[in-house]
């Protein structure tokens, strides 16, 4: 039995440095190309194949670990009780601020964890499908607050959930498109029964409304935790609010193609009037707070790279 060290503060998570946690998967082979790498990679992301192997291996690793430990405990469980085996898809909930990079990550992992034996049928589902249509954030008097958790159907990702981790054969769920900023009605991305399903949002940990409703993460079997100082992620928001006058926003059929023939200044000052507005006091008030509800946390530095990994204890 290990002894406490009383000069060291508790803490229910092992923090790794990136050093240390690289070495976890110095002996795994690099999955991906940089082209393919290049493909994942977010609009201000700075993703190198250095990062891939040195956080996101080891990181696919684990969650491919747990996933089949869950897998052996669900068929043993389902043994005992002396019935079929029902093990439903491991999800993984991916959460942080917006512009931290957590689509990035999700995407990766996506990738990284089918390429593991044990898991390879892996689906990405984003709760931009679960916000209201504008129309009913518009009635709601919420489009200003278009993010925060009041934004989404939460009965609605309970309910998609719920049927993931009851087994269901096919669950659908609502399609979001960046370009128009809104639903697409009668559109929907379906999930079939994989081995794997990752949630990624802003408030997938969010505590439920009600003593005795029921959590979305609840339904999660691991989650993650993007992490970073709110003053990195201001400056990587405004920079990919630049980059996407740039490219998205000059695409005629875009809900900001208003923003698209800003000047440098006003383009900056709009960034800014969005974060302070809208992006910053949902972070500090909504999503930052979840960051302890995680299963593991990565803490990004300023230039994007994870410096250290938080992983609860068992």
């Amino acid at each position: 039995m290990t002894a406490v060290d009383p000069t060291q503060p508790l803490s229910p998570y092992r923090e790794i440095g990136r050093a240390e946690w690289a070495r976890l998967a110095a002996d795994l082979d690099q999955p991906l190309s940089e082209t393919e790498v290049v493909e994942l990679r977010g609009l201000g992301d700075r993703l190198s194949l250095d990062e891939v192997r040195e956080v996101y291996l080891p990181l696919s690793r684990l969650l491919s670990l747990y996933a089949t430990a869950t897998k052996r405990l669900g068929e043993a469980t389902s043994q005992f009780l002396q019935e079929d085996d029902s093990t439903t898809p491991f999800v993984v909930g991916v959460a942080g601020s917006v512009a931290v990079g957590k689509s990035t990550i999700a995407r990766l992992l996506r990738e990284l964890m089918s390429r593991w034996p044990g898991t390879p049928r892996v689906e990405l589902v984003t709760t931009y499908g679960f916000l209201y249509p504008n129309a009913e954030l518009e009635r709601r008097g919420l489009m200003e607050r278009k993010g925060f958790p009041e934004s989404y159907d939460r009965r609605a990702l309970l309910e998609f959930l719920t049927e993931v981790k009851s087994g269901s054969g096919e669950v659908r769920a609502p399609f979001y498109s960046h370009m128009r900023y809104d639903i697409v009605p009668d559109a929907t991305v379906v999930v079939r029964r994989p081995d794997v399903v990752i949630v990624e949002g802003l408030n997938v940990l969010q505590p439920p409304p009600a003593p005795n409703d029921v959590a979305v993460s609840d339904l999660f079997d691991f989650s993650i935790y993007v992490d970073a100082d709110p003053k990195d992620v201001e400056k990587w928001y405004v920079d990919r609010f630049l980059a996407l006058r740039q490219s998205a926003f000059s695409n005629a059929s875009s809900y900001f193609n208003v923003f698209a023939h800003l000047t440098d200044d006003e383009a900056v000052a709009t960034a800014m009037g969005y974060w302070n507005d809208i992006n910053m006091p949902n972070l500090l008030e909504n999503v930052m707070p979840t960051k302890h509800r995680a299963t593991l946390v990565l803490n990004k530095g300023a230039d994007h790279g994870v410096e250290s990994v938080m992983l609860r204890k068992l």
